[in-house]
C-alpha cells in the first residue's frame, strides 16, 4: 500500500462577504461574455501564453490525481495545413453520410459547414489528448481515473484562461477524431477529446447571439 501525500496548509484568500459576491459576479460576467469563435485573425500569439494556459488548465482536479491529459500545441502551418485537410475530409462525411437530420437542422441555427479555413488561420491549434492508462517502463499499465471528467474539468480551465488573455477559441470536435493521433503521432493510449484553434478574433469576427439557460433552467436546490 502505498504511503499518503505529504501535506501542506491551504488558505484560501481571505475576502469578506460583499468581497466574494463583487468576484463572483465579476468572474461571472467575464465569463458569460465569452463566445465560441470561428474567425480569427492571423496575427501572432506568443508562445509564452498558450505556454500560461496550459499550466493553469493542469491545475484542474483529476481521478486519483492521475493527471490524465496531454497537450499538443501546433503553430507550423505545414501540420496545420495537414489538420485542416484530414478534418474537413471527416467533416465532409459527417455532414453528408454520418449526422442524422436532427442533428443537422441543431446545427443549422449556427451557420457551420464542413469547411475548417480557422484551422490553417488560427495562429496555434492545440489539441487535448486524453490518457486512458500510462505504460509503464516494464510494459504494463497504470490505470487511469475518471478520465473523461478529469479532462473536461481541465479543458473548461484552458477555455477560461484564453478568454482571461483577450484570447479566442472553439472546442473544434470533429467526428471522428482517430486522424489527429496520426497527424501528430501520438501513441495508443492517447485519444484526441478536443482540437482548440487560438488567436484573436479577426477585425470583422461575428458570433451568434445566442440565448444562455436561466439560473432557473439549470438548477434544483434542496435548501434546508
Amino acid at each position: 500500500m502505498r504511503q499518503p501525500l505529504p501535506t501542506v496548509p491551504y488558505r484560501p484568500l481571505p475576502l469578506a462577504e460583499h468581497e466574494r459576491q463583487a468576484a463572483a459576479d465579476a468572474f461571472f460576467h467575464e465569463m458569460d461574455a465569452r463566445r465560441s469563435v470561428r474567425d480569427f485573425s492571423d496575427e501572432p500569439v506568443p508562445r509564452d501564453l498558450i505556454e500560461t494556459a496550459i499550466r493553469t488548465a493542469s491545475t484542474a482536479p483529476s481521478g486519483a490525481h492521475k493527471q490524465p491529459w496531454t497537450w499538443v500545441a501546433v503553430s507550423d502551418p505545414e501540420m496545420k495545413r495537414r489538420i485542416r485537410q484530414a478534418a474537413e475530409e471527416e467533416e465532409k462525411a459527417f455532414y453528408a453520410e454520418r449526422a442524422s437530420e436532427e442533428w443537422l437542422n441543431a446545427l443549422a441555427p449556427l451557420g457551420t459547414t464542413w469547411e475548417k479555413p480557422f484551422l490553417e488561420t488560427a495562429p496555434w491549434l492545440v489539441v487535448l489528448f486524453a490518457q486512458r492508462y500510462r505504460p509503464r517502463p516494464d510494459g504494463t499499465r497504470e490505470k487511469h481515473y475518471y478520465v473523461p471528467e478529469s479532462c473536461g474539468i481541465a479543458a473548461g480551465l484552458f477555455i477560461a484562461s484564453l478568454h482571461r488573455m483577450g484570447l479566442a477559441t472553439l472546442t473544434h470536435t470533429p467526428s471522428p477524431m482517430g486522424f489527429l493521433r496520426n497527424v501528430l503521432g501520438r501513441p495508443s493510449h492517447e485519444a484526441a477529446m478536443i482540437l482548440f484553434p487560438i488567436g484573436f478574433p479577426a477585425e470583422n469576427a461575428e458570433v451568434p447571439d445566442l440565448r444562455r439557460k436561466s439560473l432557473d433552467e439549470v438548477s434544483v436546490w434542496f435548501e434546508g
